[in-house]
């Protein structure tokens, strides 16, 4: 078994392990945001330019010293789809550098050569939580690989075949670790190994370590809604009240019994939850909240509607005017879509925000007060939006 097949295999085993620990040592939480992220860094290739220098020259020529550039500048770019709060799938584009060497032979001659590597890859990668912001992570996946080999040379080394093009698809592992300055905005540190094919037809790694950032958009929860029992007062009787008997006086006509009082007309609320209503950070309603609330002013279409009350909410996270600032506006935009598009009086619908003063969560189940993927998804019920309408059915 050689050092590479050991090391991919070692890498496997580590990243089932780190992922296995992972959903253990938090809550379950679905995350359905996807993200895009960028790295770039420092790429060192481990090709063996004496070799190559030889395979290109044949058996005509010796190569006598080889100087190698081997260090060189690489980046990638991906996007993320994760599948929970501990495995996601990766896909994206690397660009791993250009490496070159220089080489002397005998018969008197020189070589020059470089490699330019890039190529598309597919992981999968498991993170493991140390605290609400810091977490561990490892990757293995496919790399599919381009070389483009370029060559010149003088006296023998001026061969026939100064350019060399392979492709080849290898696998590649990496292991980092990622820290949460928000929700959305997240800071990486990885070392990746490549395997790609030389330009000569052998294979060779490649490392890069790497730094980046990663931004994850808001994933989409769905609607709850819920119907609150109204109270109804119960109805009175009628009562009747037997006229008066006057001896030798004319039977007095009965009193009108009394009518019953009218039961207070009930109010349903329906909460909404602003993940599906907005975008992350978003007041502006998205597909998924408009028809949630065409849904809702289906449901109301045979009712008498004589007031709606909107009520926005957030979660703690994050600071307190801002918070309420977000909740009046995400109100004021289902209140105006209410309006504009459900026909609904403008008088009998008001809009308020309450910010996070009125959670629904309990802060023994989600615990902390640093954003994190586990914590905030704990708290998305208490992102919302209420809206309380009082009516009638209409009579048919």
């Amino acid at each position: 078994m050689t050092l590479s097949k050991l090391n991919a295999r070692s890498s496997l085993l580590a990243l089932a392990a780190l992922a296995s620990a992972g959903l253990h040592a938090q809550e379950p939480a679905m995350n359905t945001g996807m993200y895009m992220g960028i790295n770039a860094g420092e790429s060192k290739a481990q090709l063996d330019n004496p070799r190559i220098a030889q395979n290109l020259l044949g058996s005509g020529a010796t190569v006598n010293a080889v100087t190698s550039d081997q260090k060189e500048t690489g980046y990638k770019a991906f996007i993320g789809f994760p599948m929970n709060s501990n495995w996601a799938v990766e896909t994206g584009y690397f660009d791993l550098g250009r490496f070159g060497f220089d080489a002397t032979t005998s018969p008197a001659g020189t070589l020059t050569g470089s490699s330019r590597i890039k190529g598309l890859n597919l992981d999968i990668v498991g993170t493991l939580p140390i605290t609400d912001s810091w977490s561990l992570l490892g990757r293995v996946g496919a790399a599919y690989a381009q070389t483009k080999g370029s060559f010149s040379g003088t006296g023998v080394g001026a061969i026939a075949n100064t350019e060399t093009n392979k492709r080849e698809t290898n696998y590649k592992y990496g292991f980092g670790t990622q820290y949460a300055f928000t929700p959305a905005l997240t800071l990486r540190l990885e070392g990746e190994r490549y395997r790609v094919n030389d330009a000569v037809g052998q294979r060779a790694n490649v490392d890069l370590i790497s730094l980046g950032l990663v931004y994850r958009f808001g994933g989409s929860s769905p609607v709850v809604k819920t119907a609150y029992t109204p109270y109804v007062a119960p109805v009175a009787e009628p009562v009747y009240k037997a006229p008066p008997v006057v001896a030798q006086a004319p039977v007095p006509a009965p009193v009108p019994a009394q009518m019953p009082t009218p039961a207070p007309k009930p109010w349903v609320k329906v909460k909404l939850a602003a993940d599906s209503l907005f975008g992350f950070d978003q007041d502006s309603l998205q597909a998924d909240g408009k028809q949630a609330l065409d849904k809702l002013l289906t449901e109301l279409k045979d009712v008498n509607v004589e007031r709606v009350q909107v009520t926005g909410h957030t979660d703690r996270l994050g600071a307190k005017a801002y918070n309420d600032k977000l909740s009046t506006r995400r109100a004021e935009a289902v209140r105006n879509y209410l309006v504009q598009v459900g026909g609904m009086s403008a008088a009998k619908v008001t809009a308020t925000g309450v910010g996070a003063a009125q959670p629904e969560s309990s802060t023994n189940d989600c615990k902390g007060m640093k954003a994190s993927q586990a914590l905030i998804t704990c708290l998305r019920v208490d992102r919302r939006v209420d809206v309380e309408v009082m009516g009638s059915q209409q009579q048919r």
